[in-house]
């Protein structure tokens, strides 16, 4: 397996305009098809961070308010930064009704730091697009001592094995580089590594994880929705990517009544500043 920390920098490393734009062609599809973080998971995240109606949080890279609504429930008041602009536009509209959230058009590495301002740093799948050098440091810069690191994640969203194998015939034939499956074990091996580089950076102890795996049903317009939301499908050719969701369609069409069920893995990292 590529090393993670490697992956990440890819990812980070990127030019700073270009990470700010890059889901603007999915951000509608994000919001729809990207599912929300289990209540029991949240629930388990509020007692070990120590989240209050008195806590303040600070999130890092919102997108749509994802995770940011249900944090918004609890009266925690919210500063959340999103440098997307379709992404920023969305948030506003779903967090209109709380009056403790706060959403700016910036990324956090433009932010300007308030040192030991906040009860709790909080990214929901996000943090991976901030550069370790960067993210760590300064998310602990912002916290008041004592304060918590808060990272959520959702992993990709699979059908079981077998679907998998039956699709890998049109991925084959289409997108090749496309074709890949990640087991639970490897999920679950990701999501110890991404705990461990809080750990490893230096600025973060004592690190709590959890995690809950789900199932849904997604309709054939639903999981295509959904595959247009993860980055190498955003970058594959408008041709190439016609063709590759036709052929899936009349796949799960004649194969699976239409629909597919999907597992993911829901997880937390809360570690406390150093």
């Amino acid at each position: 397996m590529k090393d993670l920390k490697q992956t990440i920098i890819s990812y980070s490393s990127r030019d700073l305009e270009q990470r700010k734009n890059w889901y603007s062609p999915a951000a509608q599809a994000y919001n729809q098809a990207r599912p929300r973080y289990p209540q029991a998971l949240m629930e388990q995240v509020v007692e070990v961070a120590q989240l209050s109606t008195e806590s303040k949080i600070l999130e890092l890279g919102c997108g749509p308010g994802t995770a940011t609504v249900a944090f918004a429930k609890l009266g925690c008041s919210t500063i959340c930064l999103e440098p997307n602009p379709d992404f920023f536009q969305l948030a506003q509209y779903n967090c209109q009704p709380y009056s403790n959230v706060k959403i700016e058009n910036t990324s956090f590495e433009e932010w300007e730091l308030k040192p030991l301002e906040f009860d709790a740093v909080l990214a929901a799948s996000s943090f991976h697009w901030i550069s370790p050098e960067v993210g760590y440091s300064k998310a602990a810069n912002a916290l008041k001592e004592s304060g918590y690191l808060i990272l959520l994640w959702n992993k990709e969203l699979q059908p079981s094995y077998e679907v998998y194998q039956n699709l890998s015939e049109i991925y084959q034939l289409h997108t090749p580089s496309l074709d890949r499956y990640e087991d639970q074990a490897t999920q679950e091996y990701i999501l110890r590594e991404l705990g461990n580089m809080a750990i490893n950076s230096g600025q973060f102890k004592d690190i709590k994880s959890g995690q809950i795996i789900s199932q849904v049903n997604y309709t054939i317009d639903e999981y295509l929705t959904l595959l247009n939301t993860y980055s190498a499908y955003i970058k594959l050719d408008p041709h190439s990517k016609e063709s590759l969701f036709s052929a899936l369609r009349h796949r799960i069409e004649d194969n699976f009544g239409g629909s597919l069920q999907l597992s993911y893995i829901s997880a937390f990292h809360v570690a406390q500043k150093v």
